[in-house]
């Protein structure tokens, strides 16, 4: 692996029961970089999230993340990895019996031995990072879904993460919550030097905002580049997928018998 690169993931396979998910799956995420990891729903992305936390083993290859084989760690090893990690589930997940500075301050308490004076101007340092200082007294519930968001997202930060995984950290967002999201996600991972995998189906919105993206689709990697080489490629599946038609590799229609003599049958 190169020295530049904080995550390889190579030759993975995995499956839940019979059903296979991911084959042969080759990836590699440089330090400093946001990657993007795209595809339509059930085609394995949120799992290569939970391959390389750990809460996942391949059946075959390995994910290595700062050097250090995933599945061959043991229990406080894995926990110390994690300890490294930052995940931004999906629609936050933020303790809705907690008001939004503990929601921040949890790993904080939870992982260091910090003295609760700095762990009050640590907290309300990454609130201002996603400008949402003056919510610190809130609970989650008096959040729109957008300051939700960046609430999570300052909880996701807390311990400087090296590494930072989203999972669909877009959705149901509106317009200007969405860029200001997005936005975070590229400024916060450039000011903490880390590196960024961003799972996600807004193409447009990722497009602006990653260094790299790869395409999976029937669990192996169909298209991978650039933005510039994603905009301008050819391929079936990353132009439907990136101009949203409706039809194209990935059908409209599931598939089915004959329609009219189907309906001869009713007839």
């Amino acid at each position: 692996m190169s020295s530049q690169a904080l995550v390889e993931i190579h030759e993975v396979n995995f499956a839940y029961d019979s059903r296979p998910i991911l084959n042969g799956i080759n990836m590699t995420f440089p330090k400093g970089k946001v990657i993007a990891i795209m595809g339509g729903s059930g085609c394995g992305k949120t799992t290569l999230l939970r391959l390389i936390g750990g809460a996942l083993k391949p059946a075959h290859g390995y994910v290595q993340v700062d050097g250090q084989k995933i599945h061959e760690l043991d229990r406080q090893g894995l926990y110390r990895m994690r300890r490294k990690m930052g995940m931004l589930f999906q629609f936050g997940a933020l303790f809705t019996d907690m008001s939004v500075y503990d929601n921040v301050a949890f790993q904080m308490r939870e992982h260091t031995d910090l003295p609760e004076e700095l762990i009050h101007d640590l907290v309300l340092m990454k609130l201002h990072a996603v400008g949402l200082r003056g919510t610190h007294d809130l609970m989650p519930a008096e959040l729109s879904g957008g300051m939700a968001r960046r609430v999570a997202l300052a909880r996701t930060v807390a311990l400087d993460p090296m590494l930072i995984m989203y999972d669909e950290p877009f959705a149901g967002l509106d317009p200007i919550s969405l860029s200001v999201v997005g936005n975070l996600i590229r400024s916060l991972n450039d000011a903490l030097g880390a590196t960024s995998v961003v799972v996600t189906h807004d193409v447009q919105e990722s497009l602006k905002i990653v260094d790299y993206i790869y395409f999976i689709a029937d669990g192996v990697i169909v298209a991978e580049g650039t933005p510039d080489e994603i905009r301008a490629s050819d391929k079936p599946f990353v132009h439907q997928f990136v101009h949203g038609e409706m039809d194209g590799p990935v059908p409209f229609h599931y598939p089915a018998s004959n329609y009219s003599q189907d309906l001869n049958v009713q007839a």
